[in-house]
């Protein structure tokens, strides 16, 4: 598709989320690209630079950092006072994720709360990383975001629900297939910003000239229909501090 825009000679190329991104970069030319969610630009060779992106391509990066992975467990605790252990659900195969569960394992510790790592390498093993998850009691789940997971949010949404795993992620997605609470950047930001760079490249900009936009709004997401079917009662303090709640 990516290549069929390039031959029609669009004015841009608009590319939100992987793989959309690396395949417009494949085949885009000097037609100008601006992207959306997408994570880490420059590790994945979209951009020589955040600064000055020295090609074709600019946007806004999805960069959800390690601290804020540490956070969906502090949000685990005041769901679940009581709280004691929790798994981390992530994608085995990203070299990424390293940092993220250091992070969490660092939050983890000082609330007294016992990690069950749970790596999946790919979507037909996470039936039974479930199945591992449950093994070990675990009272809740937590879900390091990456292109597999994402890509799968609604059967392992579905998981979560048959396991009666209170979950808490940081896509909207996972919340609006019926996951219980997310926490991260806004994805509806994202594209609008991305609107942003397209309106200026159409009067004249440079791609190679427009930086590389970091996340600047997270959003808290809390789903009550998914809370009353767990029998949780959301703090207070939470629905007051939420951006949206699906009743």
């Amino acid at each position: 598709m990516a290549a069929e825009f390039a031959r029609q000679k669009v004015d841009v190329l608009v590319a939100v989320g992987p793989p959309g991104a690396p395949a417009a970069k494949d085949v885009a030319g000097l037609v100008p690209v601006v992207f959306a969610a997408v994570t880490d630009p420059l590790r994945n060779g979209l951009v020589t630079s955040l600064g000055r992106p020295g090609g074709n391509m600019t946007g806004v990066a999805l960069d959800p950092t390690p601290e804020l992975s540490g956070k969906m467990v502090d949000l685990c605790k005041q769901l679940l006072p009581k709280l004691s252990r929790v798994a981390v659900l992530w994608h085995s195969s990203n070299p990424g994720t390293e940092q993220y569960l250091q992070e969490i394992q660092r939050v983890a510790s000082a609330l007294n709360i016992t990690v069950h790592s749970a790596p999946v390498s790919d979507a037909g093993k996470l039936k039974d990383a479930f199945a591992a998850i449950v093994a070990k009691h675990a009272e809740a789940i937590v879900v390091i975001p990456d292109v597999l997971t994402v890509m799968h949010h609604a059967r392992i949404v579905q998981l979560a629900a048959q396991n009666r795993l209170p979950g808490v992620y940081e896509a909207r997605q996972f919340v609006a297939a019926g996951g219980l609470l997310s926490y991260g950047p806004s994805l509806n930001d994202q594209v609008l910003r991305a609107a942003v760079y397209v309106d200026k490249i159409l009067k004249g900009a440079k791609p190679a000239d427009l930086p590389v936009e970091q996340p600047t709004k997270s959003e808290l997401i809390i789903n009550l229909k998914t809370a009353k079917a767990l029998g949780l009662t959301i703090p207070q303090s939470l629905l007051l501090r939420a951006d949206e709640v699906i009743q």
